[in-house]
């Protein structure tokens, strides 16, 4: 067994490393892509700087809600909130707004599959007593490369035509709502740019 007998030695190399975990963790908590948003623990951008603002204090975006629940009241609409584990479905999110109180409040999802619906969807529900079923999410969530995750390619029709489903169905002004440029930041460019995430 290798031991050290000098104490500065040793002194040293502890300073190194508290000084390099200083350094380095904070860059790495800035590659977090995503955050995990209770109850279901559905995936929230915090590459959208509309969607998730940088606090000035730490550096890092802060999502503008705490959880997503049917009675939470989003700041802004649509959020784009993503399942990596969702059945049948590859690279498409799940836009979600808030449903006029004339129709009953709580929020709404849109997906190009199953239209629009109340918020969460069936099956992050228990069948039986209706609790939260949280997602169990895969090793690496945060950090989930957004290109090759999010298809990019639908993004172009992807935010008007679920903004245009929801205008239609509840009388919001369309003018209201985000645009797919409001969510990327600079649009679909930065995406491509993201530096791929160290693990």
């Amino acid at each position: 067994m290798f031991k050290i007998k000098n104490k500065w030695i040793m002194i040293f190399l502890l300073y190194v490393s508290l000084i390099s975990f200083i350094l380095i963790f904070p860059q790495n908590a800035q590659l977090q892509y995503w955050a995990a948003m209770p109850p279901y623990n559905v995936l929230w951008p915090l590459f959208s700087p509309v969607l998730s603002p940088i606090n000035p204090v730490t550096g890092l975006p802060v999502p503008l809600v705490t959880s997503l629940t049917n009675q939470t009241v989003l700041p802004v609409q649509p959020a784009l909130v993503f399942d990596p584990c969702q059945p049948n479905v590859e690279g498409m999110g799940f836009l979600v707004y808030n449903t006029p109180p004339a129709f009953g409040s709580g929020l709404t999802y849109w997906d190009p599959y199953y239209g629009l619906n109340p918020w969460p969807p069936s099956y992050m529900l228990d069948p039986v007593t209706g609790a939260p079923l949280p997602i169990a999410l895969p090793i690496g969530w945060s950090v989930y490369d957004v290109g090759s995750l999010l298809e990019l390619k639908h993004f172009e029709w992807f935010v008007p035509l679920g903004n245009a489903a929801f205008s239609l169905a509840f009388g919001v002004p369309y003018s209201n709502l985000l645009t797919t440029g409001d969510i990327w930041g600079n649009l679909i460019l930065p995406l491509a740019a993201l530096t791929p995430p160290i693990i």
